[in-house]
């Protein structure tokens, strides 16, 4: 996400911060680059305009000139107004004192509100809510079968009303079987179009009418750039709503909607998208984001997907093992398992600080290969029981049969024992010169 754009401005910080000194030539240049930077990454031309009026106004400021560090002190003017853009802070769902509360989701057909409804019905869930999804999508071909299918898999009950039945009705009963069933929560997925019509503005709103939702959001789609930040912007007129889920983040590399849809509408992004899996949706930090889009790292996102993942008394054994110099295969594969929990590989890395320009562009082209994750896993399960506690035992012929029983190379197995054996010395000298880890959590490789 944001990729593109992260790559121009960390190119344009790079020339700011090579030098001592700057004059308002260098600003104005610095200034044109950025405009340019964010027009390309589809931000709204009149959010940009605005934007880079406030930087180059703070950047021209004494605080700057006299600085003895001004290309770092700019940096952190993009920061505050990167920040401010997108809403300041983050914006949590507001529950009233009744039950059950009711959140209404709203959007255009194909921007994911039915996949966004179950992936916030599982969040909820997680926070000790019991939730019931209602589906009041009656127009979509398959999208209450969809609904149901999410549903089963996350074991979270749907209510649907007969065929025939009015969208309004449908959400009513629903409301009804949530307080029959003891459900403190209801999400109301309702029906979008194509494009922006009348109809669908007026149902939306005769819903809203009839269950008074404590929360109404919209679901945009990244990928829609300017597009999505005008339906929002008519649905802001008509419906209202109290914030935006952002779908698809991740597979955007310019980011222009998540940038401009604050701005534009006046309501705040509460949570974004991120994978395709029915738990990759994440409250919306924009500080946080900011901070990765120039490339400062993200990480308190990073420590807490490792707590929400990773077992306590586990790390505490492997640090035991670790310390006795009992570090196995075996548990090299857990902890191999416990990161890819935490999500790609590639979302992973571009959290950790440090990641300039240049190192997230050798990353984008390098495609980190999650399918080696897989040979890796593959490699150790053909391996006998008595070989991952004691890989000593492998040799040629043993090298040999692992190969082929993983489906890999003799290249591939000795080069993972090399690593494994790296990592093992690697991790022991750490826990005897700081006594306990540091750093990230569930990370030792």
């Amino acid at each position: 996400m944001f990729e593109n754009l992260s790559q121009r401005l960390q190119g344009v910080f790079g020339k700011l911060t090579g030098r001592g000194r700057l004059n308002e030539a260098d600003i104005d240049a610095a200034m044109r680059e950025i405009r340019v930077a964010l027009l390309e990454a589809d931000v709204n031309f009149q959010v940009v305009k605005e934007f880079v009026a406030r930087v180059k106004e703070r950047s021209l400021g004494s605080d700057v000139m006299k600085s003895l560090t001004p290309g770092q002190t700019v940096v952190k003017i993009v920061l505050d107004e990167l920040t401010g853009l997108m809403g300041g802070g983050e914006s949590k769902l507001v529950f009233s004192g009744r039950i059950p509360n009711v959140v209404m989701l709203v959007g255009l057909q194909g921007s994911g509100k039915t996949t966004a409804t179950a992936k916030l019905a599982s969040m909820l869930r997680k926070q000790g809510r019991r939730p019931l999804m209602v589906a009041c999508d009656v127009y979509r071909p398959a999208a209450i079968e969809q609904l149901q299918a999410l549903g089963r898999e996350l074991d979270i009950p749907v209510f649907r009303g007969e065929d025939g039945t009015d969208p309004v009705d449908i959400a009513k009963a629903g409301l009804k079987a949530a307080v029959a069933d003891m459900r403190d929560v209801v999400l109301v997925d309702t029906a979008g179009r194509l494009h922006i019509d009348e109809e669908m503005m007026a149902e939306a709103a005769r819903i809203r009418d009839a269950v008074r939702p404590d929360q109404v959001l919209m679901v945009i789609d990244a990928m829609t750039g300017q597009d999505a930040v005008t339906a929002a912007s008519a649905f802001a007129e008509r419906v209202d709503f109290d914030g935006v889920i952002v779908t698809k983040l991740d597979g955007d590399a310019r980011g222009g909607a998540a940038l401009s849809v604050r701005a534009v509408t006046g309501k705040p992004i509460k949570f974004v998208g991120v994978g395709e899996k029915l738990d990759a949706l994440e409250p919306f930090f924009p500080e946080r984001m900011a901070q990765r889009i120039l490339g400062m790292g993200d990480v308190v996102s990073l420590i807490e997907k490792a707590q929400e993942t990773i077992d306590a008394e586990d790390q505490a054994a492997l640090e035991a093992q670790l310390r006795s110099g009992d570090f196995t295969l075996d548990d090299f594969l857990s902890q191999l398992a416990q990161v890819r929990k935490m999500g790609s590989l590639k979302d992973i890395l571009g959290m950790v600080p440090g990641m300039g320009a240049a190192q997230r562009a050798q990353l984008a082209d390098a495609e980190v290969d999650e399918k080696a994750l897989d040979r890796t896993q593959a490699i150790i399960l053909s391996m006998s029981a008595a070989e991952r506690r004691r890989p000593t035992l492998i040799n040629g012929r043993r090298r040999a049969r692992v190969a082929a029983g993983s489906g890999t190379s003799v290249q591939e197995v000795n080069r993972l024992l090399d690593q494994f054996t790296q990592t093992r010395k690697l991790m022991k000298q750490m826990t005897k010169s700081k006594g306990r880890f540091k750093g990230v959590p569930g990370m030792p490789f």
